[in-house]
């Protein structure tokens, strides 16, 4: 029973944080992969350019990620990622 409990209130924790979004600036490598479209290569892409300066906004991230464009940038975003807690306009 002890189990059950436990999986339930863990998938209750992990439904409320994809629901509560995955902020750009903010989300580790592990965390941006679980953003359906986005994979190791393109993640570490994008924490390697965050190191450089943070994301300001959703052009921001468009003009310096390769692989990023307005078409992922929405799918993106609709899939929870956001810039500065904004979703793809």
């Amino acid at each position: 029973m002890f189990k059950t409990l436990f999986a339930a209130l863990l998938a209750l924790c992990a439904a409320a944080a994809l629901a509560a979004g995955v902020e750009i600036n903010k989300a580790d490598q592990a965390l941006l992969d679980s953003v359906k479209g986005i994979g190791p290569s393109l993640s570490a892409k994008m924490i390697a350019e965050r190191k450089k300066a943070p994301f300001k906004n959703w052009d921001d991230l468009i003009e310096r990620v390769q692989g990023v464009g307005p078409g992922n940038a929405a799918r993106f975003s609709a899939a929870g990622l956001t810039v500065n807690d904004m979703p793809y306009r």
